[in-house]
């Protein structure tokens, strides 16, 4: 009994040896820092500014690539005589290829590195949309732009990257501004359409909207490696190399100590976003994810049906064109097939488009002062409402209006849906809900060509209507959501 006594004394007293007069320096020697406290210590610089323009500027060819199509429908549907489930299958197959490829493209970053996959989709992308120009035939433009889809999909590392660099106060305001590099691509892509269809050809629209992607390769070299993956890999030199780099171009400090590798958690599985405790949360995000993505696309390609086939005011143009166009009996099979843009329709949209950001400022003052849930059940309803007014017959600004609303009613759902999601989930589960999330988004995409391309030009308002459902649906969902996660710290 006596020794088990003296045991603990003996440990003491060694312990008070050992701490004595070297006690500053073993101090110093044991701090030590994350990432995480390296970043919040650099703080924002010149360093984040070049991140943000470069990885921001990754929106405006994604835009490009994939607003590409809407404003080439007309022309292929006229030079191949395409039938109309013939044009929105080239929308659904690129959304195909950008949802398979994802899931691919995030399995290799988290193995081989964002940045490499970054500059790999984007030679991707640049290849098989130049060799698009060429496509000799509807087949080929299908596989290619599938191809090209594939490549968009790894561009979304360039976000991952940005978001990795940032401190935390910054990162709930990235998020809206990085719209308007998604909006310069759009306006972009609309504006060169106006001007080089009616002259040089689409072949040639194509060649020139590739140029953006290739510049932006020569200046990703400017851009480092994330410092969380080199550290989540082991590679604790290159995240510190990093680090240092990006302090001296901040003018700013390293925090003191050694940079250690922070204690990895059990990594989430599919298994866990079902579990009791987040199951109703991440059912009813899946179908807002879901509605969202079908109300993006499916605005985007009614605006170009409309303006493309006049079909307001419950018109029905197919007969005035046959008598029109005249002659040849093929015409009454597919009576569309060269309705062409005018520069008036050219300005619509860019007016729509426009409308992405309207309602930023109303966005992020929703999210903060009435909450996620509340802020996307306004917008979702507001969004479906709008739906239902494009049946109005109205004069050419009226439907202009209308179109503007839309746009910038689901830009804002998509703001939304994008931060709730990133916070509500903890942080071993977070890019998995955010994977999954981001897949069922693309399904709503490839479903949208078919009812705002086929099923619009056979019932106008049955269109609208299902639309609009989708929509009143997933404001309900929102409202109801079990957690709001307005002022609640990151689990």
């Amino acid at each position: 009994m006596a020794a088990k006594q003296t045991e603990p004394v003996t440990v003491i007293s060694l312990r008070k040896l050992s701490l004595g007069a070297p006690e500053p320096q073993q101090q110093k020697e044991l701090k030590t820092f994350t990432v995480e406290d390296a970043v919040e210590t650099i703080g924002f610089g010149r360093f984040h500014i070049a991140l943000f323009l470069i990885m921001g500027s990754t929106g405006v060819v994604e835009a490009m690539e994939i607003m590409l199509i809407a404003v080439v429908s007309p022309v292929i549907r006229c030079e191949w005589q395409l039938e109309n489930w013939q044009v929105a299958f080239v929308t659904t197959m690129v959304f195909f290829g950008y949802m398979v490829s994802s899931i691919l493209f995030g399995l290799l970053a988290d193995r081989y590195g964002r940045w490499k996959i970054l500059l790999i989709s984007f030679l991707w992308g640049a290849y098989f949309s130049l060799l698009t120009s060429f496509s000799p035939s509807y087949i080929w433009f299908v596989f290619l732009r599938t191809m090209v889809g594939c490549g968009v999909s790894g561009h979304a590392q360039g976000l991952i990257i940005k978001t990795e660099f940032l401190p935390t106060k910054y990162r709930g305001y990235m998020l809206p501004l990085s719209q308007v590099f998604w909006l310069a691509g759009s306006l972009l892509i609309i504006g060169l359409a106006s001007v080089v269809i009616p002259t040089i050809g689409w072949r040639w629209l194509i060649r020139i909207a590739s140029i953006p992607g290739i510049i932006l390769i020569m200046a990703f070299k400017f851009i480092p490696e994330s410092a969380r993956f080199n550290v989540s890999t082991g590679n604790t030199q290159a995240a510190l190399a990093t680090l240092e780099r990006i302090a001296r171009m901040n003018r700013s400090v390293m925090p003191e100590g050694r940079l250690v590798e922070p204690i990895l958690e059990k990594r989430g599985r599919f298994a866990d976003l079902l579990d009791a405790k987040y199951l109703r949360t991440t059912l009813q995000i899946w179908v807002i994810w879901l509605g969202i993505s079908f109300a993006y696309y499916g605005v985007i390609l009614a605006s170009a049906e409309l303006l493309e086939r006049d079909l307001v005011c419950g018109s029905k143009s197919e007969s005035q064109v046959v008598v029109v166009t005249g002659g040849d009996s093929q015409e009454s099979h597919s009576p569309c097939h060269c309705h062409l843009f005018a520069p008036s329709d050219y300005r619509t949209m860019i007016i729509s488009t426009i409308g992405e950001i309207a309602l930023n400022p109303l966005n992020i003052l929703g999210i903060n002062f009435l909450g996620r849930r509340l802020s996307l059940a306004i917008t979702m309803g507001c969004t479906a409402l709008f739906f239902l007014l494009l049946n109005i017959c109205t004069s050419s600004a009226g439907l202009i209006g209308f179109l503007f609303m839309l746009r910038a009613l689901v830009a804002a759902n998509f703001n939304t849906i994008y931060i709730y999601t990133a916070e509500v989930y903890p942080t071993t589960m977070r890019a998995l809900g955010m994977g999954t999330s981001g897949s069922l988004c693309r399904i709503g995409a490839m479903v949208a060509p078919f009812i705002s391309q086929v099923l619009m030009s056979a019932s106008f308002l049955g269109a609208l209507c299902l639309f609009s459902s989708v929509c009143v649906v997933c404001a309900i969902s929102a409202f109801t959501l079990p957690i709001e996660t307005k002022g609640r710290a990151l689990q």
